[in-house]
């Protein structure tokens, strides 16, 4: 899809440059236009024009051919909730983080819940202090 928003952009921006060159070849023609008018009348006549439909409507096309081809380029917009996007991340893994050259996106940290399951589990502190007590015998029982 890169291929048509980039063809897109780029043929809305030619359109764009012809629009706007069009606009100033017009506003150009009307200025020589006023200016010879004004040396051969005696009356000063000020004519206001307006540009005409054509290259307005150029312009307008123009726009929305560029914006279409940006619009296309963007990467698709991530889940709002986190939850979501976690799950995303569970099921589809870098597959489905994948820019629109086909690289993993930067942000990609992998599973977000890897640090709840990889810690260590609660700290049984009775088995501790009963495991302390049998060595502390055993030690002593061994110096003895």
């Amino acid at each position: 899809m890169t291929g048509i928003s980039k063809a897109l952009t780029a043929f809305g921006s030619l359109l764009l440059a012809h629009a706007c060159y069009s606009a100033h070849e017009h506003s150009a023609l009307q200025t020589l236009k006023a200016a010879t008018l004004s040396l051969t009348s005696t009356a000063s006549q000020t004519t206001a024009t307006t540009l005409p439909a054509d290259i307005a409507i150029e312009t307008v096309i123009a726009t929305l051919v560029v914006l279409l081809g940006l619009v296309l380029s963007t990467q698709p917009l991530r889940p709002i909730q986190w939850r979501v996007w976690a799950g995303k991340i569970e099921r589809q893994g870098e597959e489905g983080f994948v820019d629109n050259n086909g690289e993993v996106i930067k942000e990609y940290i992998g599973n977000p819940f890897q640090i709840f399951e990889n810690r260590p589990g609660f700290v049984d502190i009775r088995k501790q202090r009963m495991e302390f007590a049998e060595w502390v015998k055993s030690s002593a029982g061994a110096e003895q």
